[in-house]
């Protein structure tokens, strides 16, 4: 059964939908299929024994998901190499590519959800009225377990970055 969630989220002020679970922190982190850049399939899995910070935008190619982007690629090349970056958005792979290349984004790993919305669906980010996923916030720790979470109730507005940074140190 599809879990719909009501009243949760705002764009630009107007009510949205979401699919999928609220994931809370504790939760075993449910697994998705997304794409690379290069159209090959991601999973969670593929960065079993790492720390993940999972950075849920609705598109690369607005202002705030633009910002949201910088910034954890920023902080990335401090967090070590036990610790991975992954930005999710319904973005096509082609689109991620070049805004990475033309932003000169490098230490994120930028992954489309378009084709199947699969992210979205298992931790409750897809927007029903848009085919797009809702900004959010996830730290999964290296035994697959959510150790911090930020739904964001206006997808216009920034996460708390700091906080997010911090789960993420904890998590090492």
């Amino acid at each position: 059964m599809i879990t719909e969630r009501t009243r949760r989220a705002t764009l630009a002020g107007n009510p949205v939908t979401l699919i999928g679970p609220e994931i809370k922190v504790g939760d075993k982190a449910p697994d998705f299929e997304v794409l690379a850049n290069d159209r090959s399939k991601v999973t969670l899995s593929d960065s079993n024994h790492m720390v993940r910070l999972i950075s849920v935008v609705p598109s690369l190619d607005t202002a705030v998901c633009d910002q949201q982007t910088r910034r954890f690629n920023e902080e990335a090349a401090n967090l070590g190499e036990n610790v991975v970056v992954l930005t999710i958005s319904a973005d096509l792979p082609f689109a991620q590519s070049r805004w990475c290349g033309a932003q000169g984004i490098q230490n994120v790993q930028t992954l489309s959800d378009h084709q199947s919305m699969s992210f979205g669906s298992a931790y409750g980010t897809y927007m029903k009225e848009h085919r797009l996923d809702s900004r959010a916030v996830f730290v999964v720790d290296s035994q697959n377990i959510v150790t911090y979470v930020e739904y964001l109730s206006e997808v216009t507005n920034h996460p708390n970055y700091e906080a997010a940074l911090t789960a993420v140190k904890a998590a090492k």
